[in-house]
């Protein structure tokens, strides 16, 4: 007879979750009653911020046409005066947000784990490490390995963090590799020009793992001993899903997160929405040619090293 790996149901585990549960509703509520006032408060002053910001950059380009008169050093220092101080009065509100975002993941992951009670007898550790060292290069490949493009008032990018964003979840699993890539992706955000995007990141990262995840390991059990051809299938195949999912969900969220949350009128961001897909489905390309080549080199090594995460574990026979 053939039977999985066992899997331990724990009382404990239980215990945890509904901890779990408790602390991200907790969250949930002081993040909302924060999210509101930082939206009422800091958010909107940026918006009067914003407005002086596009009226001096105008009045450089008529300055440098030389259609009107103006000290061009005293605008630019102005100009970036003022971009600082709009980005330090979005962040209170791009943080609520995201905490908003964190909280609802908290919770369901602590409903689950009180309800279902189960949980993999190994290789936590080993996961939770990788998972902290995929944000990482998350959050490099985002951060450092990008080009900016200026769209109007904001700007989207090329770069390289959906690379490691797929690739955590074909070494990690859905949750593990959404997770990695939504944290690492989003302090990017955070900690740069981005930060209004950081929320809508989180979401999307995590959703992209998740995706991978389910296809990888979900439906095809990519973590078990398979033909070097069904491995590559599969990697393609997972790599595709998550990034085709991007590619019709950045600009669409996008969108609607903008006009709705951002305040952003609705004319921008559609256009907005437009010019992003450009950059999403240049990205998405990337990310699918190296993590797919990332995820087969390193598949054989990880095995050879002890350090492969047995995402599906694999079937053994039972008498």
């Amino acid at each position: 007879m053939r039977k999985e790996k066992k899997q331990t149901e724990s009382p404990e585990v239980r215990k945890k979750g509904y901890v779990l549960l408790i602390v991200g509703a907790v969250l949930l509520v002081a993040s909302l009653i924060f999210t509101v006032y930082a939206h009422s408060h800091s958010y909107a002053d940026s918006i009067l911020t914003g407005t002086q910001l596009s009226e001096v950059k105008e009045l450089i380009k008529a300055v440098d046409a030389g259609e009107s008169a103006g000290d061009l050093d005293a605008l630019k220092a102005q100009q970036t005066q003022l971009s600082d101080l709009k980005l330090s009065q979005e962040r209170p509100y791009s943080y609520g947000l995201t905490a908003l975002f964190l909280s609802l993941l908290l919770a369901a992951k602590g409903l689950y784990n009180a309800l279902i009670g189960t949980v993999k007898a190994e290789e936590n550790i080993k996961r939770l490490a990788m998972a902290g060292l995929m944000a990482a290069l998350c959050y490099i490949g985002f951060a450092v390995f990008k080009i900016d493009i200026p769209v109007g008032p904001g700007k989207t990018a090329f770069h390289f963090g959906n690379v490691f964003c797929v690739l955590a979840a074909l070494l990690l699993g859905g949750f593990w590799g959404g997770l990695a890539g939504a944290i690492g992706m989003t302090i990017g955000d955070l900690t740069t020009a981005y930060v209004t995007s950081a929320p809508k990141t989180f979401l999307l990262k995590l959703c992209i793992g998740l995706i991978v995840g389910l296809v990888a390991h979900g439906i095809f059990k990519l973590s078990r001993t398979h033909s070097k051809k069904y491995i590559t299938g599969v990697t393609i195949l997972a790599c595709v899903c998550g990034m085709g999912f991007n590619m019709v969900a950045d600009p669409l969220v996008g969108y609607f997160y903008k006009m709705y949350l951002l305040g952003v009128p609705q004319e921008l961001s559609a256009a907005l929405a437009k010019m992003a897909t450009v950059t999403t489905a240049v990205n998405a390309v990337v990310a699918v040619i190296a993590a797919s080549i990332f995820y087969l080199a390193l598949r054989p090594a990880l095995r050879k090293a002890g350090l492969f995460i047995q995402v599906t574990p694999e079937k053994t026979d039972m008498s």
